[in-house]
């Protein structure tokens, strides 16, 4: 070959070498917004997400930890991943595995009953609910308006006590729908230790969530070991304000059934695929959802929208071949419904080494439309968030919102142990509407905001990932605060 020929192949194999390098380097300073921009424009276009969450809702279904279809739906993301060209691990987790049974109430007796008629109330039982005798119990009502009304009361000892507290919807609507629920929320988790306190026999919850179509909502609650176990569910919204408006009058009596079971630890699994980082694959930015749901519908706003979306921006990532100085790490969690087993579990796994934890990115709010970033990191690290600020923008998503908690329910225990944690923020004013009901059907959810979120997640995931330095650690905090 001549020596010219040789020359020319040798300089064009170094320039070649070269724009590799260039390539796999990704992104300096000058690149970075372009490479965040194209994220964000393929994310827009990409339907991959809507169709795995379709496929999550429509041949799944409700995924209650321990169940066979939580564990189907481990099965099937991990098979869509590896599909996908992803390496998948299965982390076991331990799971509680709670059982709905039947669950019925009846109004027996109240001022100006027609003889012979009783009314049906709409309930459903709470997640960890102990069980009512088989044929049910009766009682009197005793409505209270919170816990102080409660305590103030002595004629509570063998009642059936009601909590009416209104969610407040006005909050909701007025972009402030997670204070609505903190403020509801309690009277969910805390009311039936609080009712047996009192002496009754059992407690019922006017449900956290709007007034919308007689739905009651479920969800978790716990028991103060120092007083007697008694069942408890959740009432309508509509139904917790008939009694009340019969109380009024006078005496009402009840008859409630509730027959759950608590079954023992169920073995299951968080599902983990790594994009593998560029030049530190070692260290890891997490970003995820929880596959669990209740069990009265399909899960697609709590949380199919999140995890799809979190798989989702992995997927995108990979698609378009930009590897992160950092590996960005999806994790779907298991049983955060019912404890966040999967998020300690994993926490355990790790907490010798939580150096190589970067951060963490959940997304648990539902699929309203992204309207920018949460993140509990210090507060000097704001700043670094600018340019991924600015490329957000064109998406309506430029809201950064520093907080003082945990980004999620999941990622609270490496929050705990200082590894900064961050969630996207969507439109959540509508969200209590279907939030733990059987109203949470795919059909509520626009599949433009999936595109939307798997946008912002990658994008978010990416930045992060690619920092030259490490986002600084937060103090670490109590985990179960949250």
């Amino acid at each position: 070959m001549p020596l010219l020929i040789v020359s020319r192949v040798l300089l064009i194999g170094c320039l070649t070498m070269t724009s590799i390098a260039l390539a796999e380097e990704a992104t300096t300073d000058t690149a970075l917004p372009a490479v965040l921009s194209r994220i964000r424009d393929a994310g827009l276009k990409d339907d991959w997400a809507f169709g795995r969450l379709t496929d999550l809702c429509d041949k799944i279904g409700p995924r209650m930890s321990g169940s066979r279809q939580a564990e189907a739906a481990v099965e099937q993301i991990a098979a869509a991943l590896r599909a996908g060209g992803l390496s998948v691990e299965l982390q076991p987790v331990k799971v509680p595995h709670w059982v709905r049974g039947a669950e019925q109430a009846e109004i027996t007796e109240y001022p100006g009953r027609p003889a012979g008629v009783t009314q049906e109330l709409h309930l459903t039982t709470l997640g960890g609910s102990v069980a009512t005798p088989p044929q049910g119990i009766s009682g009197q009502i005793l409505v209270v308006h919170s816990f102080d009304e409660l305590r103030a009361h002595c004629q509570a000892r063998g009642k059936i006590v009601v909590f009416d507290v209104p969610f407040d919807e006005t909050l909701a609507l007025n972009g402030r729908a997670g204070a609505a629920y903190g403020h509801g929320v309690v009277y969910r988790t805390q009311g039936a230790s609080a009712a047996a306190r009192a002496g009754a026999r059992a407690a019922l919850v006017r449900t956290v969530g709007g007034a919308n179509y007689r739905l009651p909502h479920t969800g978790s609650m716990t028991y103060d070991p120092k007083v007697p176990k008694i069942p408890t569910a959740a009432l309508s919204a509509e139904d917790a304000m008939w009694l009340s408006r019969l109380a009024a009058e006078g005496p009402v009596t009840l008859r409630l059934t509730l027959l759950p079971q608590s079954l023992p630890d169920a073995d299951s699994h968080n599902v983990i695929a790594d994009w593998a980082g560029r030049e530190r694959p070692e260290e890891v930015v997490i970003v995820s959802g929880h596959l669990d749901s209740w069990d009265l519908a399909q899960g697609a706003i709590d949380d199919g929208a999140g995890v799809a979306s979190a798989m989702g921006a992995v997927h995108l990532l990979q698609t378009l071949g930009l590897h992160a100085r950092r590996t960005v790490r999806f994790v779907g969690w298991m049983s955060e419904e019912n404890g966040s087993a999967g998020g300690q579990a994993y926490f355990d796994l790790n907490k010798t080494a939580l150096a190589r934890q970067i951060a963490a990115i959940e997304s648990d709010n539902g699929a309203g439309r992204p309207l920018g970033v949460s993140a509990h990191v210090a507060p000097e690290a704001l700043a670094l968030f600018d340019p991924l600020m600015a490329a957000l923008s064109p998406l309506g998503a430029s809201l950064l919102d520093r907080r003082e908690e945990a980004g999620g329910s999941d990622v609270r225990y490496l929050d705990s142990g200082g590894v900064p944690t961050l969630a996207p923020i969507v439109d959540t004013r509508t969200y209590f509407d279907y939030h733990h009901s059987a109203a949470d059907t795919l059909d509520k959810i626009e599949p433009e905001n999936i595109r939307r979120q798997v946008a912002l997640m990658a994008m978010m995931a990416y930045f992060v990932a690619e920092l030259p330095e490490a986002l600084p650690r937060i103090a670490p905090s109590n985990p179960r605060a949250h």
